[in-house]
C-alpha cells in the first residue's frame, strides 16, 4: 500500500510555523516511505477563509520547498460529494435532522457547565422520523444534520506519537455534520476527503486529537478505512506559553522577510520534536532518509530564535554562494539596493557570509559595494580620519591609481603593504583610514578584496572624500 499523507490548512491567515512543521513532518513521512503528499485547503469556514490567505499558504509552502504531489484541493469545490455522503448516512439512520434552536442549545450548555458537566448535545431530536425524500422537506425548515454517534463502547486511537489513547463513546455527542445553510462542517469534510483521497497517515497538531474519535466513528459508519494518526505537540515560545505574535515572527514568510533561508527554517523546525542522536544539522535529503514518526517526541518544544540564527548562519556559510545569492537578491531589492552596477551577489556572499546571521543583515552590510555612502560613520571617522592619516591616504592613493588591472587582489594588497613599509608604520595606520575612506565605516572584509569589489573609480573617489573630510577637520 502506498503511503499517502496530507497537509490541510484553513485559509484564515498566514502559514504559521507550527503548521509548517506539521506540513514538514507529513511531507517527510511520505517521502521517507516513497509515498505521496497531498495539499488540501479546508475552506468551509466561508466567513473567515480568504483568497489572500490561500495565496500566503501556497507561497509559504513553495518557498520552503514543500512541494505537493496532488492538489491543492479545495473543500468548497466538493460540496456535492459531502452532501451525497450526508444523504447516505440519513438513509441508513446513521444521521438525523435536529431542529433545536440556538437558544435551546445555549441554555443546555449553560446548565451543563453550571453542573460541571462537559457541554454536549443531549440527543433531543435523535429519535425523530428519518426523511429520505428531500423533496418532502420545505426550504424554510430550520434544521441541522447530526451524526448519530455510537453510545456504547469506546474508540481507541493508536497514535504514532502519543501511543494508545482511548475515548468513551458516551462522552462524545452527536456532532453537526451539515449546518442550517446547507454547508458541511469541518469534522465531516475531513473524513470524506481523507477517504476519497486515499490518505493512509494523518499527521496533524495535537489540538485535533479530540476530533479523532468522532472522525473515526464517521469513517466506520461509512464503511471507509481508518488511517493511522500522529498528533504533533505544540510549539511554545521561550517563556513556555503557546507560540504567538508576541514572541516575534510566527508566519513562514515573515522568516523569509527577516532573512532566513528555507533550508535553515526546515532544519530548525524538524528538530523541534524530532531527533536523530545528537545530530543538529540535516540536509533535506538526510531528513527524508532518517525521519520517522516513531522518533517524534510527544512533549512540547520551545522555539529559540538564537538557535535558528545559528542554523541560518551555518547555511549562509556552507551552501553554494550562487544559491544563497538567489535568496539574497530579494533582500537587496527590498532594501532598495540597486545591484545592476557592482559585483556579483555570489561574490558578496563569499566575502560576507562569516559576518551575517541573516540575509537581511548581509544585504544591509553590503550596501557600500553598490552605492556611495552618504556620510562617514561618526565613530570610525573620528578615530581614523585624523590629520595624521593624511600622508598614508595620499601615498596609498597614488599607488592604487597606478594599478591598471584591479582584478588581482594580491596586487592591491601589495600597494597597501608597500605604503606601510615606506612610511615605516604598521598596516593598521594605512589600512584603517583606507577602509573608512572606501566604505564609510570601520568594518569590512579584507581590504584587498573590498577594493577589488568596489572598483577603482569609486575607491579612489572615496579616498578623495576622506582627504576632504580631514582637510575640513584641520580647518575647523
Amino acid at each position: 500500500m502506498t503511503v499517502k499523507t496530507r497537509f490541510a490548512p484553513s485559509p484564515t491567515g498566514y502559514l504559521h510555523v507550527g503548521g509548517a512543521r506539521t506540513a514538514l513532518y507529513s511531507w517527510l513521512h511520505a517521502k521517507n516511505q516513497g509515498g505521496e503528499f497531498v495539499l488540501r485547503i479546508e475552506d468551509t469556514d466561508l466567513e473567515r477563509s480568504t483568497q489572500p490567505a490561500v495565496d500566503a499558504i501556497l507561497e509559504g509552502m513553495k518557498w520552503a520547498g514543500l512541494e505537493w504531489d496532488e492538489g491543492p484541493y479545495f473543500q468548497t469545490q466538493r460540496f456535492d460529494r459531502y452532501n451525497e455522503c450526508v444523504d447516505q448516512l440519513l438513509a441508513e439512520d446513521k444521521a438525523y435532522k435536529c431542529y433545536c434552536s440556538r437558544e435551546r442549545l445555549d441554555e443546555l450548555r449553560e446548565k451543563q457547565m453550571a453542573a460541571k458537566e462537559s457541554p454536549r448535545y443531549d440527543g433531543k431530536c435523535s429519535h425523530g422520523a428519518v426523511i429520505t425524500d428531500k423533496s418532502a422537506v420545505t426550504t424554510d425548515e430550520d434544521f441541522v444534520i447530526r451524526f448519530r454517534n455510537p453510545k456504547e463502547g469506546s474508540v481507541i486511537v493508536d497514535d504514532k506519537i502519543r501511543g494508545k489513547v482511548e475515548f468513551s463513546n458516551s462522552e462524545l455527542d452527536d456532532l453537526i455534520i451539515r449546518r442550517t445553510d446547507g454547508s458541511p462542517t469541518y469534522n465531516f469534510c475531513v473524513v470524506i476527503d481523507d477517504w476519497d483521497m486515499g490518505i493512509t497517515s494523518v499527521v496533524r497538531g495535537e489540538d485535533h486529537l479530540n476530533n479523532t474519535p468522532r472522525q473515526i466513528n464517521i469513517l466506520k459508519a461509512l464503511g471507509a478505512p481508518v488511517p493511522e494518526y500522529a498528533h504533533v505537540a505544540m510549539i511554545l515560545g521561550d517563556d513556555g506559553a503557546k507560540l504567538s505574535k508576541r514572541h516575534g515572527a510566527v508566519g513562514v514568510m515573515q522568516y523569509r522577510d527577516d532573512g532566513y533561508l528555507p533550508e535553515a527554517l526546515l532544519n530548525y523546525l524538524v528538530r523541534l520534536g524530532w531527533s536523530h542522536g545528537d545530530q543538529e544539522l540535516f540536509s533535506v535529503d538526510e531528513m527524508i532518509k532518517l525521519f520517522s514518526l516513531d522518533d517524534v517526541n510527544k512533549a512540547p518544544s520551545a522555539f529559540n530564535t538564537e538557535k535558528l540564527q545559528w542554523v541560518n548562519q551555518h547555511y549562509i556559510k556552507t551552501l553554494a554562494p550562487e544559491y544563497v545569492a538567489s535568496h539574497l537578491e530579494w533582500h537587496m531589492a527590498d532594501q532598495g539596493i540597486d545591484t545592476t552596477n557592482g559585483p556579483a551577489l555570489a561574490e558578496i556572499v563569499t566575502v560576507l557570509a562569516e559576518r551575517a546571521k541573516t540575509l537581511k543583515e548581509l544585504a544591509a552590510s553590503s550596501r557600500y559595494f553598490f552605492e556611495d555612502y552618504a556620510e562617514f560613520d561618526a565613530t570610525a571617522a573620528k578615530k581614523h580620519l585624523r590629520p595624521v592619516a593624511k600622508e598614508a591616504l595620499v601615498k596609498v592613493q597614488e599607488k592604487l591609481a597606478a594599478i591598471a588591472d584591479w582584478s588581482d587582489a594580491e596586487t592591491l594588497h601589495a600597494a597597501i603593504n608597500d605604503t606601510a613599509t615606506e612610511l615605516e608604520v604598521g598596516m593598521g595606520k594605512v589600512g584603517m583610514p583606507l577602509r573608512v575612506a572606501i566604505t564609510g565605516a570601520g568594518q569590512s572584509p579584507s581590504l584587498d578584496i573590498t577594493l577589488k569589489l568596489i572598483g577603482k573609480e569609486r575607491s579612489l573617489a572615496g579616498i578623495d572624500k576622506a582627504l576632504a573630510f580631514i582637510a575640513a577637520r584641520e580647518n575647523a
